[in-house]
């Protein structure tokens, strides 16, 4: 019973013809899954945008309220994760597909998206009271932008560097053993638990680089669209790992350089007087 449980949800091979008609049905299912994925993502990323043009880049949370802040925070990381995130998803969507139909699979979708996005909305708390707090001390202390940029930017080039994005990252690009391990879950709630598990692995790949929207600003596209082409090359690149190290090594750079540099810091700066007026 156990081993009909895992196979389920182990990817199928799209080289013997399924279904009456004799077509690829897991191939034409991973098409429409990925044509899902750009239909979820692309109108997260004109929300974002929409939203960000509006909104500039200042400081802190831009004086937005607690519900507010989360709502954008669960579009942009819909925007900036899901490509990264896909193969898991689709992986696991298509085992459910396998076990349940009509409203059943459709719950249990939405089950394990939930709990995917419970966990970054989790994380989102956090982001709120640290934009607060570096927002506060930049409005009563306007040089304090600089430093508040340097040990952001040092503390995410460490963690990029330390063991627990390591063993993050290594979870997040071998996806197959872990759904293997996730169909030995047990109800209820076994999705919901499958999206938090993968979820929380994920906030733990991406952690360091989501701490340089301190210094860069939460409401920077160009920003958000480099990190976010940064978390996708690192799980699914097969040189990923070398490229979280690299950029570990270039956030510390920026750690040294950024007291200096004013333009470094778009999120920080608000009224912080220029180094030439200093």
């Amino acid at each position: 019973m156990r081993r009909s449980r895992i196979s389920a949800f182990v990817p199928a091979r799209p080289t013997a013809p399924t279904g009456a008609a004799g077509g690829l049905r897991p191939t034409r299912s991973l098409a429409a899954a990925w044509i899902l994925v750009v239909l979820i993502a692309v109108p997260a990323w004109a929300l974002t945008i929409g939203q960000a043009r509006d909104m500039g880049v200042e400081p802190g949370t831009m004086g937005m309220e607690l519900p507010l802040f989360l709502l954008l925070w669960v579009t942009m990381m819909a925007a900036m994760m899901l490509p990264s995130m896909a193969p898991v998803a689709i992986s696991w969507v298509r085992g459910i597909g396998r076990q349940s139909s009509g409203w059943a699979r459709t719950a249990r979708t939405v089950e394990f998206v939930g709990g995917y996005l419970l966990v970054w909305t989790a994380f989102g708390l956090l982001a709120y009271a640290a934009l607060a707090f570096t927002g506060g001390l930049v409005d009563d202390h306007p040089t304090a932008g600089r430093w508040i940029g340097a040990v952001a930017f040092l503390l995410a080039g460490l963690y990029q560097l330390g063991p627990l994005k390591n063993v993050c990252l290594r979870h997040c690009r071998d996806p197959l053993s872990h759904l293997v391990r996730y169909a030995g879950f047990r109800r209820p709630a076994r999705d919901l638990r499958v999206g938090v598990h993968h979820g929380a692995y994920c906030v733990g790949c991406c952690a360091g680089l989501m701490v340089v929207l301190v210094p860069l600003g939460v409401m920077n596209v160009a920003a958000m669209a480099g990190l976010a082409l940064v978390i996708f090359l690192e799980k699914l690149w097969s040189r990923g790992i070398l490229l979280s190290g690299v950029v570990g090594v270039a956030f510390l750079v920026l750690a040294v350089l950024a007291p200096f540099q004013d333009w470094m810091l778009p999120g920080l700066q608000g009224s912080m007087p220029s180094m030439d007026g200093m």
